[in-house]
């Protein structure tokens, strides 16, 4: 009998280089007080839902979402497995730098004059979310920063594995996954993910995805009810 695997993959909580409003990929920075409390709120508006299993990326601030959520959720008994595949995307020379410097050197190069109609046209999906992403490859002078494909398929591979190990026992599961803005779109996008997403990702926004029979099958993308939900029963204590 086949079973299904359940993912609720959600973005990590906010950072200090997000606060900062810097780039932040490979680098890294811890969660701030506002970052912990949404992860909180995540935790509690997931109590509902028993998790089998929780990974997360290599990358300090998914695992202290982790750990935070697990806490709050009350199953703090799970392990919280480390996988290179579901860290963020590479963006290179423009690593700590500003958003602004980045996203307004994409603009240009599409030939944008305003970076935020950019945004617009991204949001809308006139221009792709792959389109964006090579292009920071393209202006990355040091020749580090990843392209769409590679950021979609070590995440996909990260994916599938996880998702045949853990239908492997045959038995139907929930899986917590906590990575990345980008690399979550990168992953799901072409999995179904493109036609539901309305927008960036925010902190702690889930987005749900079920493997059944060798295939995934993207429910929602960029959900926070979750948060909504869990800060809705801080308020009621």
């Amino acid at each position: 009998m086949s079973s299904t695997i359940t993912f609720y993959i959600a973005r990590h909580g906010k950072t200090l280089l997000n606060t900062l409003d810097r780039v932040q990929g490979w680098c890294d920075s811890p969660l701030t007080p506002e970052g912990i409390e949404v992860a909180q709120f995540l935790g509690a508006g997931l109590r509902d839902i028993r998790l089998d299993a929780v990974y997360s990326s290599d990358l300090r601030r998914t695992r202290q979402t982790a750990e935070v959520v697990l806490g709050e959720h009350g199953q703090t008994e799970l392990s919280i497995n480390e996988v290179f595949g579901f860290r963020e995307a590479c963006f290179g020379s423009f690593e700590s730098d500003f958003n602004a410097k980045m996203w307004g050197n994409v603009a240009l190069f599409l030939q944008y004059v305003k970076m935020e109609d950019m945004y617009r046209d991204v949001f809308h999906g006139k221009i792709s979310n792959k389109e964006a992403l090579d292009v920071i490859s393209k202006l990355d002078h040091m020749g580090l920063a990843e392209t769409f494909e590679q950021v979609e398929h070590r995440s996909q591979k990260a994916l599938r594995e996880i998702a045949a190990q853990e239908a492997s026992e045959g038995k139907d599961k929930n899986v917590l996954v906590i990575a990345h803005g980008m690399s979550i779109i990168c992953m799901l996008q072409n999995l179904g993910g493109k036609e539901l997403l309305k927008g960036h990702l925010e902190n702690a926004a889930v987005c749900k995805v079920t493997y059944r029979d060798g295939k995934f099958s993207v429910q929602s993308m960029g959900d926070m009810s979750y948060v909504h939900a869990g800060r809705e029963l801080g308020e009621k204590k």
